[in-house]
């Protein structure tokens, strides 16, 4: 059974840095396209960070671009989100998703339950 767990949510202050991490078991994610998607009260679900198996071209969207950065252990089957200077619109709930077949910003397979990210000005 293939699941995502992430962990590393919190409460900070505007800021301050968090790092989350999304540890995938079930089988080999290598191959994958691995992401992380937010979703805030009463907003849509924003996808923040990808890469591709290879790395080679990460997706940011612009209210992160500069501040976050995804980066994986594909020996660990873990992806994380550095997530730096937090600002009081960054705070949600955080989920990362996997996908043989997915795009940067879609068609994912597997999606975690999300870890909670709040920050206080």
């Amino acid at each position: 059974q293939v699941q995502l767990i992430e962990s590393g949510g919190g409460l900070v202050q505007a800021g301050d840095s968090l790092r989350l991490s999304c540890a995938a078991s079930g089988r080999t994610f290598w191959r994958d396209t691995m992401g992380w998607v937010r979703l805030a009260p009463g907003t849509e679900s924003e996808f923040v960070a990808a890469n591709s198996w290879s790395a080679a071209s990460p997706y940011y969207a612009a209210s992160v671009k500069g501040r976050f950065t995804i980066s994986r252990d594909n020996a660990a089957n873990t992806v994380y989100l550095h997530m730096n200077s937090l600002q009081p619109a960054d705070p949600a709930v955080h989920s990362c998703a996997a996908g043989s077949a997915a795009t940067l910003t879609g068609r994912y397979d597997y999606w975690g339950q999300g870890t909670q990210v709040t920050v206080s000005s």
